[in-house]
């Protein structure tokens, strides 16, 4: 699908494959032994790469030499520790890279370093930035998605704003004006024209991306909105919020159609999927209304702060499942209609088949920062954490995508377009990244 605005300018500059400054984030003592539950075929291939991961610090790009550490840590074992250090460029501008006893660099490219530690059978390619956004917004970017077209990307920060701009090339298009206080979370219909928002002031907003003119604003929750999810084409909404509860919206009339949830617990994702033909949603008390359109056969999924994940029949309001987890739950995501994804802040990524979730299939630790955000990305999944970590699995790479420049600071969100995938960060920089090379 084309995008809907200028064509591509070029990339931009960057800084280093593998962060800057070191710090907590990249720190072996303080990267924690991971925790595999299990296995399934859909990862099979490639699971076996995160409870080892490979981490370093320190910037290879942005001179002609240096060096980074690295670090290799499987449960039960003793860490590796080793190095890998930059002695210029080729003739072809290609960085030469060169890594110690225990470690093994493969491919290299302007963008991208593969590092193997064959001792552990594991393998990490580390990837920088195509291009970075810095003047987007002036402080820590909160929350971002890109239009269905990939032409548009929608942000919010603590800037107090919320802002349209490219794509291509960061240009800021439309400043959407009228939340009070923080803007929590944004998100494009699935027609790519129309954004729906949730702030701090209980109020959920439909926004025109052709005009930046606010066309409905909903109200009726009582703490500020953490998240929002969209049925089909977008004629029914969903919000959840602080105050424990998940609402359906009619958008046409802009009313509540009811309250899908009611948790007890201030509800930090959500996420709405086609449910396993094979799972009971329960039967609705009453004939919905006319209104709600396309509930039938979709399950809610609720991230708790009280730990709890929770699955609820989205016309029949009844509970589907709850898993207890072993901190609060932050996001979570459907991988397809019988597997999900869940992320604590403790760093546990749950894997759960929907049909039995009494155990989950697998447990996924790098380390102990939050799981801020999971996207579902072709044949595996998105993960951001708060320690600045952000990486890939995918079935068809034998090693994971670590995605880099952000150091420590948390990456929130992510979005993806095709092959190309967008972070955003507390250092208030959008970075986007070209997977078409791998």
């Amino acid at each position: 699908m084309p995008r809907e605005t200028v064509p591509e300018t070029g990339g931009g500059s960057v800084c280093g494959y593998l962060g800057k400054d070191g710090g907590d984030a990249a720190d072996p003592e303080r990267l924690e032994p991971g925790a595999e539950v299990g296995t399934v075929p859909f990862f099979v291939p490639v699971l076996v790469l995160l409870p080892v991961p490979l981490t370093a610090a320190c910037s290879l790009c942005s001179r002609d030499e240096g060096e980074a550490w690295l670090s290799c840590r499987s449960p039960g074992k003793a860490t590796l520790y080793g190095s890998v250090t930059r002695r210029g460029l080729s003739s072809d501008g290609v960085p030469d890279i060169v890594a110690s006893e225990g470690f093994v660099v493969g491919e290299v490219t302007k963008k991208s370093i593969l590092i193997s530690c064959p001792h552990e059978n594991v393998s990490t390619k580390f990837l920088a930035p195509y291009t970075s956004f810095c003047r987007i917004h002036q402080q820590s970017i909160t929350c971002l998605d890109i239009s269905s077209g990939g032409g548009l990307g929608v942000s919010t920060s603590t800037d107090g704003t919320m802002k349209i701009w490219q794509a291509a090339n960061g240009e800021i298009r439309r400043l959407l004006e009228g939340h009070v206080y923080d803007v929590n979370c944004c998100r494009f219909f699935p027609s790519g024209l129309v954004v729906l928002s949730g702030g701090m002031d209980a109020q959920l907003k439909i926004w025109s991306a052709e005009d930046a003119s606010c066309v409905v604003t909903f109200k009726g929750h009582k703490g500020g909105i953490l998240d929002t999810a969209i049925v089909d084409r977008g004629r029914n909404v969903l919000s959840c919020s602080r105050d424990g509860t998940a609402r359906l919206w009619d958008c046409g009339h802009s009313s509540c159609l009811g309250t899908v949830a009611d948790c007890g617990s201030p509800v930090n994702g959500m996420a709405v999927g086609t449910a396993d033909s094979s799972l009971n949603l329960g039967s609705p008390e009453s004939p919905p209304s006319e209104r709600e359109v396309g509930t039938e056969g979709k399950m809610l999924l609720l991230a708790r702060e009280d730990k709890k994940l929770q699955g609820v029949g989205l016309q029949s309001r009844q509970p589907v499942f709850l898993f207890m987890g072993s901190d609060a739950f932050n996001c979570c995501t459907f991988l397809s209609s019988t597997y999900i994804l869940a992320g604590t802040q403790d760093g546990n990524i749950y894997q759960l088949d929907v049909r039995n979730t009494n155990a989950p299939v697998q447990v996924i630790h790098r380390s102990g920062a939050p799981v801020l955000s999971l996207l579902p990305y072709r044949d595996g999944f998105i993960a951001s954490q708060g320690d600045g970590t952000c990486f890939i699995v995918q079935q068809d790479l034998d090693y994971v995508l670590d995605l880099t420049e952000a150091d420590c600071d948390p990456v929130y969100k992510v979005a993806s377009w095709e092959k190309e995938i967008y972070t955003c960060c507390r250092d208030g920089i959008v970075r986007r990244y070209q997977l078409s090379d791998l």
